[in-house]
């Protein structure tokens, strides 16, 4: 579904990007760790034509995402920002529905916002509410229910448990299986948290000094060694 090749990024002398080579199949949920600085938000950025790439490439279902087909990726991915990133001046509904509104009317955008919103676990009351009124994890799940609004082929979440306690954390780990087991869609998740990655994961990758240091499934992440020197601990040997 989704591919880079070689993908390089520098800012100014710093190179943050030397080479990624990194593939994720449809349906597939990958999660993309490594130390704060490494790039991980840079090569997301990349992926979405953000920041446009040094060298390398970026693909989508085979082809190169160049700035042609960029809109027509754009219309079938979904993002769950760090921060929430909710609109301040917009209800929460409206904020689910952003897109929605574009093409549609409100009464239809406002029936699938509360659709979103019962599939994360908040309650029509909710709708009304103004982004400012909402706790932390109300916060989160409301952008996750806007990360889904559209149905999306691909889904990107940034750090999406950051912010939270381990209860609300391990909440938001299960929404997220759930809904890409549920929808089929390919997701790509940012984390610093294994116990998310555990949770979220099928396949983790580990993203040192501008390259792909290790990449595999997350079943077996506990006897890998490079992710062990990264966790500060002993690799766990199977019998």
């Amino acid at each position: 579904m989704i591919e880079t090749r070689g993908l390089t990024r520098s800012f100014g002398a710093k190179r943050v990007l030397a080479g990624v080579d990194l593939a994720v199949a449809p349906g597939e949920s990958l999660c993309v760790i490594g130390q704060s600085g490494t790039g991980k938000s840079v090569l997301l950025k990349c992926i979405l034509g953000l920041v446009p790439p040094d060298g390398g490439q970026v693909l989508w279902q085979g082809q190169p995402l160049d700035a042609a087909r960029l809109p027509q990726f754009l219309t079938r991915f979904g993002m769950l920002f760090q921060g929430g990133a909710l609109f301040d001046s917009l209800n929460v509904w409206q904020n689910i529905a952003f897109r929605l509104r574009q093409r549609m009317p409100d009464r239809e955008a406002r029936a699938i916002a509360l659709d979103k919103l019962a599939r994360v676990g908040l309650t029509p009351e909710t709708a009304d509410l103004m982004p400012a009124e909402l706790s932390g994890g109300m916060a989160k799940r409301v952008g996750l229910a806007r990360a889904i609004a559209d149905d999306p082929a691909v889904i990107f979440f940034d750090e999406p448990t950051t912010g939270l306690d381990p209860i609300r954390a391990r909440a938001i780990d299960d929404l997220i299986r759930s809904i890409v087991t549920e929808t089929g869609a390919t997701a790509i998740t940012i984390t610093h948290d294994m116990r998310s990655v555990a949770l979220i994961g099928d396949r983790v990758a580990m993203l040192q000094n501008g390259v792909i240091a290790h990449i595999g499934p997350v079943a077996g992440m506990d006897s890998e060694p490079a992710l062990a020197a990264f966790l500060g601990r002993a690799p766990v040997a199977h019998s």
